[in-house]
């Protein structure tokens, strides 16, 4: 990702720190003293403040989308090899953080919201969708978490009708196609039998043959499944409605 360097640091409120906020967030220290997260805080705002970095300066949420994705699929690569390389994983992961404290810097220069505002409402909702670790709900598994997550998030999201609502438009249409299967598969929906290979290695040698075929035929793979997706996702908010 573009972007450049500089060297200062910013007062603290200018830094997106909350004047009195005791320094320490975690192990590992920053430049002079601080945690180094609040140094990453104070590093981005320099780099966006006056004086600083006019690449990074000129960032909006906006453009900052292709670096986001572009980051998260090269995170999502390092763990999927499997490297024992633990220096390349924090660099990757580092990579990830850096978008998030991009975009909290952005809304602080806009007056909206800064870092610790999202880490508190992380937080807050970790607790929140989590009751049988914060409160006093009781769960025998893995099933009645999911179950409560579930409830909790229809729960504080009324606006959304179906439980097919919220699932990104933008997905890669497996990603998509799987993320639609399974929202119907615990709200109770009607999907045809599942059948197919019984490994990944198989489902993958499969699903190269799939794609195989269709490039051979000049057919777009991706544009197909996200048609059928479209077209299935249909059929289960008919379901939907015709339950309520």
């Amino acid at each position: 990702m573009g972007g450049c360097a500089a060297d200062g640091d910013l007062p603290a409120a200018q830094a997106g720190r909350r004047p009195g906020r005791a320094a320490g967030r975690g192990a590992g220290g920053g430049a002079h003293g601080v945690s180094a997260l609040d140094d990453l805080v104070a590093v981005m705002a320099r780099l966006r403040a006056p004086g600083g970095c006019p690449w990074d300066a000129e960032q909006t949420h906006a453009s900052l989308v292709p670096f986001l994705i572009e980051e998260a699929h090269e995170l999502a690569e390092a763990i999927e090899a499997g490297d024992a390389d633990d220096a390349h994983l924090r660099e990757e992961l580092g990579d990830v953080l850096l978008q998030v404290v991009f975009h909290a810097d952005i809304a602080r220069a806009e007056g909206r919201f800064d870092l610790d505002d999202v880490a508190r409402g992380l937080a807050e909702k970790l607790r929140r969708r989590h009751p049988h670790v914060f409160a006093d709900v009781a769960v025998t598994g893995v099933d009645d978490v999911v179950a409560n997550w579930d409830a909790l998030k229809r729960a504080e999201k009324p606006e959304r009708g179906s439980a097919l609502d919220g699932i990104p438009a933008g997905l890669p249409a497996l990603a998509r196609a799987e993320k639609v299967l399974r929202r119907a598969e615990r709200a109770g929906l009607t999907t045809s039998d599942a059948t197919g290979p019984a490994t990944e290695e198989a489902l993958g040698a499969e699903l190269l043959a799939l794609v195989r075929g269709a490039a051979a035929r000049e057919l777009d793979a991706e544009r197909a499944l996200r048609a059928a997706t479209r077209e299935l996702e249909a059929s289960l908010r008919a379901e939907e409605a015709g339950r309520a």
